[in-house]
């Protein structure tokens, strides 16, 4: 599909080799792009509200399909799962296919809340998150806004009971969940099988997130878990991968009318 058919609108690049985004949504989405052989181009916003005209939420990501907008992680990977022919559930059956779903929703849910508390409650991260965050901001902008979103952040999170009995109780479901996951990591190969799945996907977005300087503490743990650390280096070596074999395919025009039909389908 040549790139112009295929828009993500996300936030700033991190800079980082091999973490695209600060967002896991945004992270799990280039790397479905990659495993699913789409080549896109990236639409960059300082916030996620900038592109409310295409997502009445003000969130990110969104994809540009053919000018047509697909928002909310779950339902791009789903759009992109469709337009590659099951590249993200191959050899997958139904019963498969429903597994990913429910890791797909772990990641998003669970895993996602601790990453959010690790950044904007621990006080050793937060000044790290605030600055990359917000450090455009101008100086007296800076001193009230991140804290005035950070005192909302905390209450969206105890409403979500991740740290309603406290960071403390949040930190030992933490490693207590990374426990349970390194338990249950492949030893070889990936999540479901012999080729990486929607689930790879999720895990991979929320778990490599932690693995920057805003979270350090939390990074460390999770570096501790051996099993569960080399299979997100799988992970990243087949998105690369597939990133690498589409960078040499030639780009192939595919029509408006099959993009639209594409559309349609998921309207």
């Amino acid at each position: 599909m040549n790139s112009s058919h295929l828009i993500l609108c996300e936030l700033e690049d991190t800079g980082i080799p091999r973490v695209e985004s600060y967002s896991p949504f945004c992270l799990k989405v280039h790397r479905a792009l990659a495993l699913a052989g789409f080549r896109y181009e990236r639409r960059h916003a300082s916030r996620p509200d900038a592109y409310r005209n295409y997502n009445p939420a003000g969130q990110v990501p969104v994809l540009l399909v053919g000018g047509v907008p697909v928002f909310d992680s779950t339902e791009i990977v789903s759009r992109l799962d469709f337009m590659s022919g099951g590249a993200l559930c191959r050899g997958l059956d139904r019963s498969g296919r429903a597994e990913a779903f429910l890791w797909e929703e772990m990641a998003d849910t669970t895993l996602n809340g601790f990453l959010v508390a690790a950044r904007w409650l621990d006080d050793e991260n937060w000044p790290k998150t605030k600055a990359a965050y917000f450090g455009t901001m101008p100086g007296l902008v800076r001193a009230i806004v991140p804290g005035r979103l950070r005192s909302g952040v905390r209450k969206r999170l105890e409403a979500r009971d991740v740290v309603r009995s406290g960071l403390d109780a949040c930190w030992t479901r933490f490693e207590t969940t990374l426990d349970e996951l390194e338990a249950r990591a492949p030893s070889h190969g990936f999540w479901l099988g012999d080729v990486p799945s929607r689930a790879d996907i999720a895990l991979f977005g929320q778990l490599w997130s932690f693995r920057t300087e805003l979270t350090a503490r939390q990074a460390a743990s999770l570096g501790q878990r051996t099993r569960l650390s080399a299979w997100l280096e799988r992970v990243d070596r087949a998105c690369r991968r597939g990133a690498a074999a589409r960078a040499l395919e030639p780009a192939t025009e595919t029509p408006r009318a099959q993009l639209r039909a594409v559309g349609s389908a998921f309207a």
